[in-house]
């Protein structure tokens, strides 16, 4: 028989591990003083490509991005 007393509350309040994390380290870039703050905040960015497959081949790829567009 399983207990639910070993469960972390993170996963009792409904969230995934990735979640819990982001939001830990969000908090944790926020409290940080400049010019350490910017340097974080830079590195939270995230680039990456994505290519379409036709034919068994791969067509040009396209530069993609979490961040929005300035």
């Amino acid at each position: 028989m399983a207990s639910n007393a070993a469960v972390p509350f993170w996963r009792a309040a409904g969230m995934t591990y990735i979640t819990y994390s982001n939001i830990c380290a969000n908090l944790v870039r926020n409290c940080l003083k400049e010019p350490y703050k910017t340097e974080a905040l830079s590195r939270e960015k995230v680039h990456f490509s994505i290519s379409k497959w036709t034919d068994g081949k791969p067509q040009k790829p396209t530069i993609r991005s979490d961040t929005p567009e300035e």
